[in-house]
């Protein structure tokens, strides 16, 4: 059986690592106020990704927390991805040049799939493709809007632009601990010849196990986001990362 990425969250607010439910900002916990030492953390427990959401930018619509993420970048070796915020070429010039490995286009990949396309020629396997969706549905703007599009149509539109995978969030799950939506993230991943990211409501070992058996059977499934349940502790990192393998 083929192994898993796993991509432990470092979500950015005020400047803090925290955690929300559902995407609601009025739900925020915090986890650690030294988003650098978290990082620190991380990678000694083994782990070989990160995934970095800039919660402020997200809303905002712009780069919120450059200082946060700058000193995660100093603090460890790690490639890391990088979403929230990100509207155009020169924000994603600026980010890939600071050391940033993969930045990640949400809103944008609706907006203008046209900046995904020209971003993911330019800088080849450097461009993820965010969708979040909310019933099948994609949600824009750190999730505050809803759009008629569906999720799996929306992933169709890049299947030929070149970028390095989707991260598909399910946001009825995200932060509540009720598992991966697995159908559907293992659908997406066979409707199209991206490797997805599934994330959102991960919630022990058997969601790990569950993504590697539709890898199994053909879904091209690449990794998973690890959120609150690696921050509660109801996730050993050891035997996450042993799992995944």
């Amino acid at each position: 059986m083929s192994g898993l990425n796993l991509y432990p969250a470092i979500d950015l607010k005020n400047g803090e690592c925290v955690r929300l439910q559902q995407g609601d900002m009025d739900r925020v916990t915090v986890f650690n106020r030294d988003p650098a030492a978290q990082a620190a953390q991380w990678e000694k427990a083994g782990f070989r990704y990160l995934h970095l959401v800039d919660l402020d930018g997200a809303f905002a619509g712009r780069p919120a927390n450059a200082e946060a993420v700058q000193a995660i970048r100093q603090a460890v070796k790690l490639p890391i991805q990088l979403g929230g915020g990100i509207r155009d070429e020169a924000t994603i010039e600026a980010w890939l040049a600071a050391g940033i490995t993969r930045v990640i286009l949400g809103t944008v990949a609706v907006r203008n799939p046209a900046l995904v396309t020209a971003a993911a020629k330019r800088w080849p396997d450097r461009i993820v493709v965010g969708i979040d969706a909310r019933g099948g549905r994609v949600a824009v703007e750190g999730w505050a809007e809803a759009s008629d599009l569906d999720a799996i149509e929306l992933a169709k539109k890049f299947t030929d632009a070149g970028v390095a995978a989707i991260v598909y969030t399910d946001i009825d799950r995200d932060g509540l601990l009720k598992g991966v939506n697995v159908a559907a993230t293992a659908a997406m991943a066979r409707a199209v010849p991206i490797p997805v990211i599934a994330s959102g409501g991960l919630a022990g070992l058997a969601d790990l196990t569950a993504l590697k058996t539709e890898i199994a059977k053909g879904a091209r499934i690449d990794g998973a986001i690890l959120g609150r349940a690696l921050y509660d502790g109801r996730i050993d990192p050891a035997a996450a990362l042993r799992e995944a393998a």
